[in-house]
């Protein structure tokens, strides 16, 4: 009777309280969001003011105050929201259907094959060739390649055993980051410059076409993964009973495993390896929300959007006018805030 009331009459769906508080969750975590990017706006190695800001908007265009909000601020907000999102809500679908808490975005080696194709890009000049656009179509080629590859093994008779899913997953990732190692090993020291600041992430993507392409694509993943929430729900009682329940359990979780695979092939191809926001968020936003993906998705990524926005401001003006890489602080603050929700004697997966 329990996974009938997420499938249940929707006018008694409406009376139920605990909807109230989901909706009550969701504007409290965007008015989060919303304070996190007035922040990213202000500060900086150069503070703006928030009312100076409302005023560049209108009247400052040319100064240079508004080349640093709207040309350099702005742009690495969006793509922390995108970024950020995105990988929180690859980190919720993996984790609900392989209902194993420590998986997430990057177990299944996607983000080795990024890297892979990143490094060879750097040390065989694919910039004069792509110019720009070099480092994230080779970054999104080394993903896909290995999503298809772990998809092509794990496969067997129609089926994906996910067992043998993770473990494939776990293997090819240790191999592309033995392949890394390689050829950072014979790369020239230029190079390793290069290649060891995009394994650690950043925001910084001049490409407005870029942004806006990984932006669109992370909230059509939202909305893709919205449409498996139920099914999600009725996947954390296991296959079998799913089955029982009329869920398409094979086609379920081929689709889950493409939308998780690729949106996160997108957003490390533009922003590198940024680690803990596909595994954290999921956890915090279960203690907060609860496990009903119908709520814990859009919470997700809301928060995993902020989280992201926040350490990129962190990173900005921790020791400016330098800047870390933001996967430093990403790794930081949530490898502190995953033993939190851990120690929580009411938390469970």
């Amino acid at each position: 009777m329990k996974i009938l009331s997420h499938t249940g009459n929707p006018q008694s769906a409406i009376r139920n309280p605990k909807y109230y508080a989901w909706i009550g969750w969701i504007f409290a975590l965007i008015a989060l969001l919303l304070g996190v990017v007035v922040l990213s706006l202000a500060v900086g190695a150069v503070d703006i003011p928030l009312r100076k800001a409302f005023f560049l908007l209108t009247k400052g265009q040319g100064t240079p105050e508004y080349a640093i909000l709207f040309e350099v601020r702005l742009p690495r907000i969006l793509l922390g929201f995108a970024v950020g999102g995105g990988l929180a809500i690859s980190g919720v679908i993996l984790q609900g259907m392989f209902r194993n808490p420590l998986v997430e975005p990057y177990t299944l080696g996607i983000s080795g094959g990024a890297a892979l194709g990143v490094c060879l890009n750097i040390v065989v000049g694919g910039a004069d060739v792509l110019g720009p656009l070099a480092t994230p179509v080779c970054g999104f080629v080394g993903a896909a390649g290995v999503i298809f590859l772990v998809y092509a093994i794990s496969a067997r008779r129609g089926g994906i055993r996910l067992s043998r899913l993770l473990l494939i997953g776990v293997m090819v990732s240790f191999m592309a980051s033995s392949l890394i190692m390689l050829v950072m090993a014979v790369t020239k020291t230029e190079d390793l410059h290069g290649i060891i600041f995009w394994i650690m992430g950043s925001l910084e993507e001049p490409n407005p076409f870029l942004i806006k392409a990984v932006l669109i694509i992370s909230l059509i993943g939202m909305l893709l993964s919205f449409i498996y929430a139920v099914d999600l729900n009725t996947l954390s009682l296991g296959e079998e009973e799913a089955s029982y329940l009329g869920v398409e359990v094979e086609r379920v979780k081929r689709a889950i495993f493409i939308i998780a695979s690729l949106l996160t092939g997108c957003c490390v191809a533009v922003s590198g390896v940024i680690g803990f926001v596909g595994l954290v968020v999921p956890h915090l936003m279960r203690l907060l929300v609860g496990g009903d993906h119908r709520v814990l998705l859009v919470a997700s990524y809301i928060s995993g959007a902020a989280f992201l926005i926040l350490c990129d401001t962190v990173a900005r003006v921790v020791i400016a006018p330098m800047e870390l890489p933001v996967g430093v602080i990403t790794g930081l603050v949530g490898g502190g805030l995953f033993i939190f929700a851990l120690s929580r004697k009411s938390y469970t997966f």
